[in-house]
C-alpha cells in the first residue's frame, strides 16, 4: 500500500515491528497535536494497542534530505479481542488540520477498510466515534449502537459494520 495517491501524497500501512523510529514519531507527532492540543483533551495515548495492530497513513512526499514527509492523516486498525472481543476496530483516526475538507479523511476511512479486509476477512468492525462524526461514519456502512457517552471529555458513539463487506 506504499502508492502515491493524490497530488503528493503517500500512502503507507505497516505492522508495529515494520516501524521505524521516525515514523513511529510521526505518527503519535500528529496523535497528539490534534486530540491532546487541538481539543484540549489530555488522555492516555500510548495503551499498548499500538503494537497489536496496523498503522495507516497519508503523508505529504518532500525532498528525501528534508528527511521525509509530513504525515497528514492516521488509522489505527486492530485485530479482534484488542480493543472488541468480537470485533475488528478502526481507532485513533486523525486527519491534519490543514487538510480537513479535503477529502483526504474518505481516502482514509476507504484504505483503512480495505486494510482491514486484507488482514481479517469478513469480519465485523467496530469503532468509537466522535458523536458530531456519525454522519460521516454512517456513509461507510456504520450503524450506532446503543447511547451516546462521554469519552475522555467528549460525546462519542459506538459504532459497527457488519461481517462479510469488503
Amino acid at each position: 500500500m506504499n502508492d502515491s495517491a493524490g497530488e503528493g501524497i503517500t500512502w503507507h500501512c505497516k505492522r508495529w515491528e515494520e516501524l521505524s523510529r521516525e515514523e513511529l514519531y510521526a505518527l503519535l507527532q500528529l496523535r497528539a497535536e490534534v486530540f491532546v492540543v487541538e481539543q484540549n483533551c489530555p488522555y492516555q495515548d500510548l495503551d499498548d494497542k499500538d503494537r497489536k495492530g496496523l498503522h495507516l497513513w497519508a503523508e505529504r512526499s518532500s525532498a528525501p534530505a528534508a528527511g521525509g514527509g509530513r504525515v497528514l492523516a492516521v488509522t489505527r486498525l486492530l485485530p479482534a479481542g484488542v480493543s472488541y472481543a468480537g470485533e475488528v476496530s478502526i481507532g485513533r483516526v486523525v486527519t491534519a488540520g490543514e487538510v480537513r475538507r479535503s477529502g483526504l479523511g474518505k481516502e482514509l476511512m476507504v484504505r483503512s477498510l480495505e486494510a482491514l479486509h486484507e488482514a481479517w476477512p469478513g469480519e465485523p468492525i467496530r469503532l468509537s466515534a466522535q458523536q458530531y462524526l456519525e454522519r460521516f461514519y454512517a456513509g461507510f456502512g456504520f450503524e450506532t449502537v446503543g447511547d451516546a457517552y462521554l469519552e475522555d471529555g467528549i460525546p462519542h458513539v459506538a459504532m459497527t459494520r457488519p461481517a462479510g463487506r469488503p
